[in-house]
């Protein structure tokens, strides 16, 4: 078991990474990870690993190149963006598959100040590849989502970067995974009483990432770890990838710092 906190004077870090291996299921339509050994210490004396991976496996972050043109890259987005103060959201006993994440739900809590990193918890980081319960259908298509209120509330707050324990924050029907399944689609449309070309019109599509990244706010998806042990709960987060020059994305290590360890 891969440890998830650590205590040091004065604050204690949190670990709010999923785990990431050959075995880590990449976005469907994707290709998985592949991880080889190209020396070992038997033939070579050392050991030394290579990758090939797209950037959207686990946790990572998505620079606003990921969906708008000439946009920052992952090597350009500021720190000071990436670090600070945060806010961990349990919406998790609001929300089901196919529901539509709503601002309201965030701001009945009392908790988000404008400027902060938001961390949604929906519950869905149960359906993950590592977790007992794992379920990649239901993670990666079933899940909840934000559409446009989430995604202007999130520009009028100026929130740092916005993340999430879901495959997407967009909503998975609000994407061309609809195309994939259409017995999906149809469970969504029943869901919701309306036809997806009503609920999501194609003018809206991926709103969530574009709307945000257009106003320079990072997202971050597959956040896990030891997010159950932070919720509803104001703390530090940071979210620092490799200085990745021309970088739609990245994997990404999600730390929170709790200073309140009474």
């Amino acid at each position: 078991m891969v440890r998830e906190s650590w205590e040091i004077p004065g604050v204690r870090l949190y670990d709010l990474s999923q785990d990431w291996s050959w075995n880590t299921p990449a976005f469907p339509t994707d290709p998985n990870p592949v991880v080889r050994w190209v020396k070992r210490l038997s033939s070579h004396g050392t050991n030394h690993q290579a990758i090939e991976t797209t950037m959207h496996v686990g946790t990572h972050i998505d620079a606003p190149l990921h969906w708008v043109e000439n946009a920052r890259d992952v090597a350009d987005m500021p720190l000071e963006r990436l670090y600070g103060p945060a806010v961990i959201v349990d919406l998790s006993d609001q929300l089901g598959d196919y529901d539509v994440i709503e601002p309201e739900m965030i701001e009945a809590k009392g908790l988000v100040e404008d400027g902060d990193i938001v961390i949604l918890y929906t519950g869905y980081n149960k359906y993950s590849a590592a977790e007992p319960g794992a379920d990649e259908v239901r993670y990666f298509f079933k899940h909840p989502g934000g559409y446009r209120g989430l995604a202007d509330w999130a520009v009028e707050r100026d929130i740092r970067w916005l993340g999430a324990d879901l495959a997407s924050v967009d909503h998975g029907m609000n994407s061309n995974l609809r195309k994939m399944w259409p017995h999906l689609a149809e469970e969504c449309e029943i869901a919701h009483g309306k036809e997806l070309a009503e609920l999501f019109p194609r003018e809206w599509f991926q709103h969530m990432h574009i709307h945000l990244f257009r106003h320079d706010i990072p997202i971050v998806e597959n956040i896990g770890g030891a997010i159950t042990e932070l919720l509803d709960r104001r703390v530090e987060a940071c979210a620092f990838p490799w200085r990745f020059v021309g970088g739609e994305a990245a994997l990404v290590r999600v730390v929170v710092f709790d200073r309140d360890t009474d």
